[in-house]
């Protein structure tokens, strides 16, 4: 596997198709169908009345941004499994982390992200961190036992240690 870079996307191989798939649709019958409604909007005359009209343009607007994204995810992304085993950090890995040392405060999260991952919404159960994140890159390649430190949003240092790391599997 290559080395990840900040700008690396970390996807499994049915997150990337999933995506390719979405970006495909979106791409073909995604834009004719707002088109579509586009053009039904517009001949139904005064455009700066017509509520369909600008819904339509709003919809084809955020479709345009998410097209956008997907192609820039899936020229960063590397594509690969969840780890299969647990000896470090890495995306993909549910990890428990402790606060300070203090084994009584801990978290435990999923490293990656619920959309590239191909998660499943309904999984609320869970924290997410990107990889990229301060935690997140802070704890990357770490093993169990290991201490990272990162600077939280409003500039505190704080101190995590590496409790456990499993692959994730739901």
């Amino acid at each position: 596997m290559a080395e990840m870079t900040s700008e690396t996307i970390w996807l499994t191989k049915d997150a990337y198709e999933k995506l390719r798939n979405e970006l495909e649709y979106l791409t073909t019958d995604g834009r004719a169908e707002v088109t579509a409604r586009i053009a039904a909007a517009r001949e139904e005359g005064d455009l700066r009345e017509n509520g369909g009209y600008h819904a339509a343009r709003e919809e084809q607007g955020q479709q345009e941004a998410r097209i956008r994204q997907l192609q820039d995810m899936l020229r960063r992304a590397e594509v690969g499994e969840a780890p299969a085993d647990a000896k470090q950090v890495a995306p993909g890995s549910e990890v428990t982390i402790a606060f300070d040392g203090d084994t009584s405060d801990t978290e435990t999260f999923l490293l990656g992200s619920r959309e590239v991952l191909g998660v499943d919404d309904s999984l609320e159960d869970i924290q997410v961190y990107s990889p990229q994140s301060p935690l997140g890159s802070a704890i990357l390649g770490k093993k169990v036992g290991d201490e990272a430190s990162y600077d939280a949003p409003n500039g505190k240092s704080i101190s995590v240690t590496i409790v456990k790391v499993k692959p994730f599997t739901r």
